[in-house]
């Protein structure tokens, strides 16, 4: 049976920024690929700065990684609600991503490679 899910280093330095301010920097991010779906970048919680984060009442479930929690991004200029996701005890599959976090690209939040 093939694997749904592929968890590897995602190469180089990984930036985040929202409302034109940088959250976090690593070059310990993972990159994971589920199915045919885009790769998604997570940060390891110790590269991003959490002050600027407010935990939400939100979990969604994901067959394949579990249930996730969620975050909002507080910025000075606007509040992006639900923007970070988070899979605080993943399925096995996905146990690497376990203290990472996740964000939704959108007008002003932006994950890119520098």
């Amino acid at each position: 049976m093939t694997k749904h899910i592929t968890i590897t280093p995602a190469e180089g330095t990984w930036v985040i920024r929202a409302g034109g301010a940088v959250l976090g920097e690593s070059s310990n991010a993972l990159e994971l690929v589920e199915g045919s779906h885009p790769p998604v970048i997570y940060f390891p919680r110790a590269d991003i700065g959490m002050a600027f984060l407010e935990k939400t009442e939100k979990t969604t479930t994901c067959p394949h990684k579990g249930e996730a929690s969620y975050f909002s991004i507080m910025s000075k200029s606007k509040t992006y609600t639900n923007a970070v996701w988070s899979y605080e005890a993943p399925k096995p599959e996905a146990a690497r991503i376990a203290g990472h976090l996740a964000f939704y690209e959108q007008d002003g939040v932006t994950v890119e490679q520098v």
